[in-house]
């Protein structure tokens, strides 16, 4: 096994899906306070229509896909730089396998697709 470099590729992605994080937990707080202003809407007897009508855009449902989007592209990202990290230490495509819960052709796609 190698001994690791403390600022490598995999390092850089994970250090940027925390960012990501972040980001996506203050949008998603922001969501949720929209959310609330939405249900009060509902509350005092406003249709649907008229709520979403007035709701500002972004709408709740694009923010939503919006952060689970980004999240799910810096996710990937670090999955895929850990996987080459794993790799690079020797670690076999089978015990990658095991440690993500997916298949070895799974692992090798990921591999493959590093710079993608």
């Amino acid at each position: 096994m190698s001994r690791p470099e403390p600022d490598d590729e995999a390092d850089r992605a994970l250090a940027a899906l925390m960012e990501e994080i972040g980001v996506v937990i203050a949008a998603l707080e922001h969501a949720r306070g929209r959310a609330h202003d939405l249900q009060e809407q509902r509350r005092r007897g406003r249709s649907w229509e008229e709520i979403v009508l007035a709701e500002q855009r972004p709408l709740i449902v694009e923010q939503l896909s919006s952060a689970m989007a980004s999240l799910a592209g810096a996710g990937g990202h670090w999955r895929r730089m850990q996987a080459q990290a794993l790799h690079d230490e020797n670690v076999s495509i089978n015990r990658i396998a095991a440690l993500y819960g997916v298949t070895r052709q799974r692992v090798s796609a990921l591999l493959r697709g590093r710079d993608q």
